[in-house]
């Protein structure tokens, strides 16, 4: 069966909640029906301006509502409980990034979905954003030629989170980029993190990827920055492109120069022009959520779909791993530094 009119509910009505909600109100055929937040001083403004969303502080009042689908935006600790509850009730789920807090919970879920025949999909908006697309393009097509490595900065003063930590807030956008432009898995990972506000929270992490063929990446994720960066480059033998998000009229950049050893010991370098591709721009939200719709219309695998979710979190699992280990060995490992 066929749907065309889709009801939506949405659970948590902080950041995300009211973006994702107005995006789905733009899908045609669809609208937002119900709304859940266990703090009703937000539901009270939204009475006031949409009267026509049902409001609870109950989210079983969603589960047994005649909603269609659910979109969970709550603290990642909420995602898997919330989330197994909607598919079981037979609702279809978007979840926010992460997916879940660990593998397990990611494992069970998809499971689950595939049980009940129901949509399950993770947040992940920059995998709709054009401009990574463009970026995408670029990687696939071997415009770039063969990588050496890619770089990724999201860092800002901020927010700063009491439930997660940094690499669990902020990482998996980048993580997601990765494995969307590249279609492949790192092998290794290695995590430096420091926590100077909070105790055992880290508001600065570095995590380092390495690949089969031996292409790495690094990522530095911080709340603890003076400046906003949200930029991706990537470094090829042929070419070089650098995303920036925060530059939406030169949001992609192809830098033709690099480096060669012939034959030669002496490091030639080649300088060409810059290009700066035209992109069609349309929010991401608006695109993650048309293809939610359409994947509970006709059956179809979202792309951010609950494998893809999976994938992520088990790299953010594994970067946890390491740093506690890490830290584990390095309590009693502390030496003074030598003087000369």
């Amino acid at each position: 069966m066929i749907l065309t009119d889709l009801r939506f509910g949405v659970i948590g009505w902080g950041y995300w909640g009211p973006k994702i909600a107005r995006n789905l109100d733009g899908i045609p055929q669809g609208m937002v029906t119900m709304v859940a937040d266990s703090d009703s001083r937000r539901l009270a403004s939204l009475a006031v301006g949409k009267p026509w969303i049902q409001t609870t502080t109950q989210t079983s009042d969603i589960f047994r509502s005649n909603v269609d689908a659910v979109v969970i935006a709550t603290p990642v600790r909420t995602h898997y409980q919330l989330a197994r509850e909607a598919l079981l009730h037979g609702k279809h789920v978007l979840v926010e990034k992460p997916l879940t807090a660990n593998v397990a919970e990611a494992e069970e879920l998809i499971a689950l979905a595939q049980r009940q025949r129901r949509v399950l999909m993770v947040g992940h908006t920059f995998e709709y954003n054009p401009a990574v697309n463009e970026l995408r393009k670029l990687v696939q097509n071997g415009d770039l030629g063969k990588l050496y490595c890619i770089e990724a900065e999201r860092v800002n003063l901020g927010l700063f989170r009491s439930d997660i930590n940094v690499i669990w807030d902020l990482a998996p956008h980048d993580v997601s980029i990765l494995l969307y432009i590249l279609g492949k898995k790192p092998e290794q990972i290695k995590v430096q993190a420091h926590a100077h506000l909070q105790p055992h929270i880290h508001d600065i992490a570095h995590l380092d990827l390495g690949f089969a063929d031996g292409m790495t990446a690094h990522i530095h994720v911080s709340w603890l920055h003076p400046c906003k960066i949200r930029r991706v480059t990537v470094i090829g033998d042929a070419r070089m492109a650098v995303y920036d998000d925060t530059n939406p009229a030169e949001m992609i950049k192809i830098y033709n120069k690099g480096a060669d050893v012939h034959a030669d010991p002496v490091v030639s370098y080649r300088f060409g022009a810059i290009t700066i591709p035209h992109i069609d721009w349309i929010e991401p939200l608006h695109l993650e959520c048309e293809d939610f719709a359409n994947a509970i219309r006709t059956g179809m695998q979202p792309r951010a779909h609950g494998e893809v979710g999976l994938e992520v979190v088990r790299i953010l699992a594994a970067a946890q791993k390491a740093l506690e280990v890490q830290e584990s060995q390095n309590v009693k490992a502390v030496l003074p530094v030598l003087q000369s």
